[in-house]
């Protein structure tokens, strides 16, 4: 059955809940990791889930720059329905950081041109498409690596994670995190690099939480995987 398009009446109407759910506490805290939207994470999901999918009410949400919307947005599209170029443009829009990793978790990995993305991504001149590339690479890298060079790979991150933006440098370390995780003959390459960049050593970590710098990141996941805990 074909989907009903949205009326004006109808995304004015999601706006306005969406405005209900704004509180000030809350836009307190992501405002201080670069989300400008103050909507708990649980009663977005909870309007979305009443929603269902929506193709085009999401593209629609999408259009209106609002950060909360956006993310609606993500949760209630279908990620298989967007052109190449379609999420190209909404990978260079997605500024907040959450809008972007929503985006490239949620929509771009279902998407078939993941990986065409994934190769013109990870070159791009602005670090936060990169870093949407690199994000793509370590997804494969932890369930379809065959094809990937993996030394290549660690090559770049030596060569070019100590200097790298912060976003981008984030998801370059996630990457050197999978790769020694995953795969056993380039771990010890894979701590060495993370031990001589030192990139995220003193990064705060609650406890029980485990730390981003990639030697403990990889050395507690490898434990874990062996003791079962």
């Amino acid at each position: 059955m074909a989907e009903t398009a949205p009326t004006e009446s109808e995304v004015a109407e999601v706006m306005a809940e969406l405005a209900a759910l704004q509180d000030p506490r809350t836009r307190e805290v992501n405002e201080r990791h670069g989300d400008d939207h103050g909507v708990n994470l649980g009663e977005l999901r909870a309007l979305a889930k009443r929603l269902k999918t929506r193709q085009e009410l999401a593209c629609r949400l999408w259009e209106t720059g609002d950060t909360a919307a956006r993310l609606l947005a993500i949760l209630i599209c279908r990620p298989k329905a967007f052109e190449r170029d379609e999420l190209d443009v909404m990978v260079r829009e997605a500024r907040t950081p959450k809008v972007h990793d929503w985006l490239v978790n949620y929509v771009v990995k279902k998407s078939p041109h993941s990986e065409e993305l994934r190769l013109a991504w990870s070159a791009d001149p602005d670090p936060v498409v990169a870093g949407a590339g690199w994000a793509l690479t370590t997804e494969r890298v932890a369930r379809k690596p065959a094809g990937l060079d993996l030394a290549g790979l660690l090559d770049v991150i030596e060569a070019e994670m100590k200097d790298a933006p912060d976003r981008l440098q984030w998801a370059m370390n996630h990457c050197l995190a999978q790769i020694g995780i995953e795969h056993a003959e380039h771990r010890a390459r894979a701590i060495d690099i993370g031990e001589r960049l030192g990139v995220l050593k003193d990064y705060p970590t609650p406890p029980g939480c485990t730390s981003p710098f990639a030697p403990v990141w990889i050395t507690e996941m490898v434990r874990r995987s062996t003791t079962g805990r």
